[in-house]
């Protein structure tokens, strides 16, 4: 049906909808926010609520759903996680004095990448939303990414050999592209790992560089304008300023939190790629995607928002250069020794809201009374704050103290202004302090006295009429009137104009009470409207002072995280490392940091480790399964990670040799979704750090080849393992756990390589892992062992050593076939038995013995054990 047969609502609906396709329109009709047509559809199952119908069993049925505007951020937020677009229509007038349909415009459309905590996020973690333009060749590119919500704006530049790693420490919600990459090599390398970032194809013009830099010199001074260098940058500026237009486009508001734009330069950061953090369990667990269990939960002892982000940031983002990571620790290392300030500070920081985003809604005009509220409570701890940290004498703390601006003069317009718990809307009224306003009190005690001015009027016309009954009413539909009983109509003064007649009564005006009534009717909206505008100018002025509230948060927030790394160090028994620019990488006495809080069963065995760039770069980690080899070498990346974001680490004494990379491939899920079995991802993975790894890189492997045939993998593990390890190549610090023990004759042709392995306590029925690592390699899996522990069947664990033995031993029967296809099959006679049963067994271990460094009482309980085994 044509829209000339919709009402004009919904021909007004329409068009809104036609101008803003990829969103859903929430079209607001009174107290309610309504969905239509596909959007319903949509809506009512993303959000399982009631879909309904107008006009139904009408051939102009349309679908239909909603929800109460003041419950709007939790269903916004519902739909923006799941990657939706949502565009809200307001309407713009006073339905009231509308003449015809109410006017209505889209005042904001929320993306993944542009949500704020008006809209519901429950997340204090970043929400950045990016754009990346590529130059016309792909070899060059420029970027820029920002947090609404906080007010962070960045840009970056990159090498095509860097576009993965550029972006290695930033949390994407969502991307804005040049149309013409939509399908490039580069796109898909630059997403890999980020299937749930939503992407926005944009035309080639929205990156127009000579208009981007005219739209950011209005948010940047001149001078900043020659500080970040932007003509020069003309590929990341381009960047930041389609990424600007996008959000005034979508936001339609003030953008003054915006201001600071800073470069993020991932050459000082140590790259640690989506893989690597997965497989490390940096902010989730593996298995179930759980933060309880990950190295920030452990780290994170912050008490605000901003600290919180910070201490990701860091995580996420971890330094190289020694001097600056080591001004981080002198600062967490005086925090710990100062452990009353830092309990203080604690308690004080957990009175302060969340400055960063309160701040961006300030800016944005989201703000409520509550936020200011909010806002108000949190700078009265700021003079104690930044008296306790004027006491510290670390570098760090000390320039972050400077700038904390205590914003003495925001606080007494607070104060003076707001109620001490002021309404959850900005219509109610009562969110004005009485005293702030004169005109605002006026209005509101006349809206007070109402009720005390009726009494004494209805007393006033009883005495003039000697009417005893009169009384003054109202109703929404007549507004103020005097009834009078039918039986004294009569007595009715001649002043008196009829209202309404009723069945028993008649109901009347006059002039004082016309009078008093458009007062009193007109008092409480004029009081509201008042309230209002004394709201928004208070939120003004706040918001022209949002740099110094910005740098006030940024000072909290590296107090904040300073006081939870040194909490750490001194609840878990950290120390602090020594970071250096070398390669050396020396840890006394390492602890996982996660596993050894969450391992109940035993006491956790803390191992050593030496690396350098020389003649022990490369170490062959062997034993059995279970043993804790995958533990060991994730232990050694994590304690190398923590020591670059600035924190204590879990051992003895560390000497770290700051990374530029850090890899790992470590048993990945398969992706058999993508069509990628798990060997398949694992030689990508693999070809990845290959190709981007340094020789300043820390490598973390674990088993690789595993997913293929023995052979097969034996001799790409043993190709992969020469080539890093190879000075001319890479030459990288590399930790090699593998089960395949032949891999230990690595060390006899290659220098650099050193091998190890988990040493085992053994029995004649079970072996014991003793997790720690020592010299020397092992010519043993255990696998038969530990399936024993595992609770296979004793016949199955039999039947293995056998197996492993002919295999071992190679045997081939007259016809060339293995005798391991002969099991059961009669043996002919001259020949050794198939397999050596118990025989073999005890033949296999007098083998293995070493009766030169055994005693002579050992020897006779070994040949004494071995005796008896061989006569049952």
């Amino acid at each position: 049906m044509g829209t000339e047969e919709y009402t004009p609502a919904m021909r007004q609906y329409l068009d809104i909808k036609e101008r803003h396709k990829d969103c859903i329109v929430l079209f607001r009709m009174g107290d309610f926010y309504e969905i239509f047509f596909d959007d319903a559809h949509l809506a009512a199952r993303e959000l399982s609520i009631t879909l309904t119908t107008r006009n139904k069993n009408k051939q102009d049925s349309i679908a239909l759903c909603g929800f109460p505007y003041h419950a709007a951020s939790g269903y916004i937020a519902r739909l923006v996680n799941r990657g939706y677009k949502v565009a809200v229509c307001e309407q713009m007038e006073d339905p009231k004095l509308a003449k015809g349909v109410v006017k209505r415009e889209v005042v904001r459309i929320i993306t993944p990448g542009l949500i704020t905590s008006a809209d519901g996020i429950i997340t204090v973690e970043n929400v950045f939303i990016g754009a990346l333009y590529p130059s016309l060749d792909g070899g060059q590119g420029g970027g820029s990414f920002l947090d609404l919500s906080t007010g962070e704006f960045y840009l970056l530049r990159w090498s095509h050999k860097e576009d993965r790693e550029s972006l290695g420490g930033i949390e994407l919600r969502e991307l804005i592209v040049p149309e013409r990459i939509r399908d490039s090599a580069l796109l898909k390398v630059l997403l890999a790992d980020r299937e749930s970032c939503q992407v926005n194809y944009c035309p080639e013009d929205l990156f127009a560089s000579e208009e981007a830099l005219a739209l950011l010199s209005g948010y940047l001074t001149n001078e900043e304008m020659i500080d970040l260098n932007l003509p020069g940058n003309p590929l990341s500026a381009a960047a930041a300023g389609a990424l600007l237009r996008y959000v005034e486009n979508t936001q339609k508001t003030s953008l003054a939190h915006l201001r600071k734009l800073k470069w993020h330069d991932a050459s000082d950061y140590l790259v640690i790629d989506d893989t690597a953090r997965r497989n490390l369990e940096l902010f989730s667990t593996a298995i179930d995607n759980r933060t309880e269990g990950s190295l920030f939960h452990l780290l994170d002892e912050t008490a605000t928002s901003m600290g919180k982000r910070k201490l990701r940031w860091w995580l996420a983002n971890p330094l190289k250069n020694p001097s600056r990571i080591r001004r981080r620790l002198t600062a967490v290392a005086e925090m710990k020794k100062n452990h009353l300030a830092r309990g203080k500070l604690g308690r004080l920081l957990k009175e302060v809201h969340d400055l960063e985003r309160l701040g961006g809604r300030i800016v944005m005009n989201l703000a409520t009374a509550r936020d200011l509220a909010a806002f108000r409570d949190s700078l009265k701890p700021l003079g104690e704050i930044k008296e306790l940290v004027s006491g510290f004498n670390s570098p760090l703390i000390r320039a972050a103290g400077n700038s904390l601006d205590v914003l003495a003069d925001l606080t007494l317009v607070l104060d003076q202004a707001l109620v001490d718990s002021p309404p959850s809307s900005l219509r109610e009224g009562g969110i004005i302090r009485k005293g702030y306003d004169a005109a605002l009190d006026e209005l509101t005690d006349l809206v007070k006295n109402g009720r005390k001015w009726i009494a004494s009027l209805e007393e006033k016309e009883r005495l003039r009429t000697g009417i005893n009954s009169l009384k003054v009413g109202f109703n929404n539909i007549f507004g103020y009137y005097l009834e009078i009983g039918k039986a004294h109509t009569g007595q009715a003064p001649d002043d008196y104009i009829r209202k309404q007649t009723l069945v028993n009564a008649e109901r009347y005006t006059n002039q004082e009470l016309k009078e008093y009534e458009y007062t009193v009717l007109n008092a409480k909206e004029r009081a509201r409207e008042r309230e209002y505008e004394l709201f928004a100018g208070i939120r003004n002025i706040l918001g022209g002072q949002i740099e110094r509230i910005q740098k006030t948060a940024s000072s909290l927030a590296i107090f904040d995280v300073v006081a939870a790394l040194a909490q750490v160090a001194e609840k878990y028994n950290y120390t602090e490392p020594q970071v250096t620019g070398d390669g050396l990488l020396l840890i006394t006495e390492g602890r996982h940091p996660v596993v050894e809080q969450y391992s109940q069963a035993q006491e956790f065995v803390p191992n050593d480790t030496f690396m350098d760039l020389e003649g022990n770069r490369f170490l062959v980690i062997t034993g059995p399964n279970m043993s804790g080899k995958s533990t060991y070498i994730r232990q050694v990346a994590l304690i190398s990670i923590m020591a670059q974001m600035g924190s204590f680490v879990p051992a003895k004494e560390a000497v770290i040799g700051a990374a530029d990379r850090i890899f790992t491939r470590i048993g990945a899920a398969d992706s058999l979704a993508r069509g990628q079995s798990t060997f398949m991802v694992e030689m990508i993975e693999v070809a990845n750090i290959i190709k981007n790894a340094t020789d300043r890189s820390l490598i973390i492997l674990d088993e690789v080849g595993r997913g293929t045939s023995t052979f097969d993998g034996m001799a790409i593990a043993w190709a992969v393992a020469e080539h890093l390890n190879d000075k001319a190549k890479i030459g990288a610090r590399t930790l090699f756990a593998t089960h395949y023990h032949q891999l230990t004759e690595l060390a006899l042709t290659n220098e650099g390589v050193k091998n190890y392995n988990i040493a085992v306590g053994e029995s004649p029925e079970t072996i014991i892992f003793l997790r720690k690592i020592v010299p020397g390699g092992t010519n043993r899996s255990y696998g038969i062992h530990v399936g024993r522990l595992a609770g296979l069947p004793e016949s199955v664990v039999v039947r293995a050593r056998e197996i492993l033995m002919n295999l071992e031993k190679g045997e081939f029967d007259a016809s060339g076939m293995p005798r391991l296809a002969q099991h059961g099959q009669a043996i002919p006679q001259g020949q050794l038995g198939l397999f050596g049963g118990e025989e073999g067994l005890v033949a296999d271990e007098i083998r293995e013995s070493d009766p030169i460094n055994m005693t002579p009482l050992e020897a006779l309980n070994k040949i004494n054990i071995w005796k008896k085994r061989l006569s049952t």
